[in-house]
């Protein structure tokens, strides 16, 4: 009997023929479980895992959700980047951090699942440094489960980590970039900015950007300049050509 190609099934030629969704700031579907992993001699990784926050709250409508937000550190991870700094959040969350200081990564793990059972919370963040034998796939898919069975977002910060096993749907490596110059003072200090990369994700493909973060929303910089910077009107007076207004006006 000869043999003959059997034809593909519709569902496969479909999702052959559809491109890989690409990631940008504002989506609505953001994932209960993300990983970013950044040095821990600055604080690009928990710049980053806030800026998401906000732009994950912002895109579900949660932008004045008064709820608190949960911030879980372990003791490495203090020495390393320190605490957070309230005066430095911004400004409708200085009065929402509850800041838990856990002694190891075991008490870390538990205050962050245990916070992803709280409603009452808005979202949790946590920092762990290095790669601890407790931080173990199972104990990744139990953060993962919860924060899904509880609807919670998680952003785990991971200092000075190796990417391992893990069941986080998105995982970020998150460098400090250059912040463009502000438009209307150069000589103040520019807005955050990130050179982020996805290199793990189940919806979307994996990509790198530079993020920046102006006036709390999240954004992409494309030309080495801010897309939500702001607009100059200088640009909108247009020159005028031959006699001047004033002449004209006498005429």
């Amino acid at each position: 009997m000869p043999f003959t190609l059997s034809k593909a099934s519709p569902a496969r030629v479909l999702s052959a023929a559809l491109p890989e969704a690409r990631w940008r700031p504002g989506l609505a579907a953001h994932p209960f479980h993300s990983e970013i992993f950044a040095p821990a001699t600055e604080a690009s990784g928990a710049g980053l895992a806030l800026a998401l926050a906000r732009d994950a709250l912002a895109a579900a409508r949660q932008g004045e959700d008064a709820r608190h937000v949960l911030w879980v550190q372990d003791r490495k991870a203090m020495q390393l980047g320190g605490r957070p700094c309230v005066a430095g959040l911004p400004s409708d969350l200085r009065h929402r951090l509850i800041h838990v200081a856990a002694s190891t990564p075991e008490d870390a793990l538990f205050a962050l699942e245990e916070g992803l059972k709280c409603r009452d919370l808005a979202c949790v963040i946590g920092e762990i440094a290095g790669n601890p034998r407790a931080l173990t796939f199972t104990a990744s898919r139990r953060l993962s489960l919860t924060a899904e069975r509880h609807g919670l977002r998680l952003w785990l910060v991971r200092l000075d980590a190796e990417p391992d096993l893990s069941s986080a749907r998105m995982r970020w490596r998150a460098r400090a970039a250059p912040s463009p110059a502000p438009r209307w003072h150069p000589s103040s200090p520019g807005p955050a900015t990130w050179r982020a990369e996805l290199f793990r994700a189940r919806a979307h493909a994996p990509g790198a950007w530079m993020l920046s973060d102006d006036t709390g929303t999240l954004c992409i910089r494309r030309d080495h300049e801010a897309d939500c910077a702001a607009p100059d009107f200088v640009h909108l007076a247009r020159p005028t050509f031959g006699r001047s207004l004033a002449a004209r006006a006498r005429a």
